[in-house]
């Protein structure tokens, strides 16, 4: 996993959530993401499923996700 402690897209709070990331602003863990595209869901639908998480949020979260990976790798 990431380090995403530059990407605006998502927070940590140890009072939301248990800590986990989330995506800024919501109580969505950014977990469920990965769960529901693991799931076949597409983005669109988990945007509809958690309409407080916006587009950019998740597109800005998976770049920074794919940057780090292509630097660590």
């Amino acid at each position: 996993m990431a380090d995403w402690t530059k990407c605006k897209a998502v927070e940590r709070n140890s009072r939301k959530i248990s800590g986990d990331w989330a995506f800024t602003g919501t109580r969505v863990p950014v977990y469920t993401l990965f769960e529901n595209l693991e799931s076949s869901a597409t983005v669109n639908e988990f945007l509809e499923r958690y309409p407080e998480v916006n587009v950019w949020q998740v597109s800005s979260m998976l770049k920074h996700e794919v940057e780090y990976f292509k630097f660590v790798a």
